[in-house]
């Protein structure tokens, strides 16, 4: 049974006066984030044998705020489609994936990734993780899925939601501001 982990990039800088909003940097407060994110993971025994990521700007430094946490090298598979990606675009991605990789993190964007759990996962009365999703899928929060099968096996309405940890559980003045 694969296990996929999402994580939406910390939050980044609308201050910073870059040319592209693919090269837009993390503020502070993202990464905090990232590191506190890695470091909840590492706390809760996660491991991944393959990591993908988009490789904009802002991905690129939570990873390396969540490694910092995690307390692991990440050597992530870029790829590009991931950048503001489609659910559909997404589940392309990790149709791709190794066959033999059993749990692997994917670092990327929203709306792509809160839509694609929501397509994944059942919308059935009572999944409280789910509801949390629907709500908002906030920068740099973690949402964990397992299905049964393999990667080319997952599909509409055939994962469930095992986890949904954003910053804020971890610490309150990691909480919103509008982002």
């Amino acid at each position: 049974m694969p296990t996929l982990t999402l994580l939406r990039h910390a939050k980044s800088s609308w201050n910073d006066p870059v040319s592209r909003d693919f090269d837009r940097p993390l503020n502070a407060r993202g990464r905090k984030a990232a590191v506190t994110m890695g470091r909840e993971l590492r706390r809760e025994g996660l491991a991944f044998d393959h990591v993908i990521a988009s490789p904009a700007t802002r991905v690129t430094e939570t990873i390396d705020g969540f490694a910092q946490g995690f307390g692991e090298t990440m050597a992530p598979a870029w790829d590009r489609r991931i950048y503001l990606a489609s659910a559909a675009t997404l589940i392309d991605v990790l149709h791709g994936l190794p066959a033999d990789a059993a749990s692997a993190l994917m670092v990327g964007h929203n709306p792509g990734l809160e839509d694609l759990v929501l397509l994944l996962v059942p919308d059935t009365a009572g999944d409280a993780l789910r509801a949390e999703v629907e709500i908002k899928y906030p920068t740099a929060a973690v949402a964990t899925l397992e299905w049964e099968g393999g990667w080319a096996d997952l599909r509409e309405g055939g994962a469930r939601l095992t986890r949904f940890v954003r910053p804020r559980d971890l610490d309150a003045s990691l909480g919103p501001d509008g982002d």
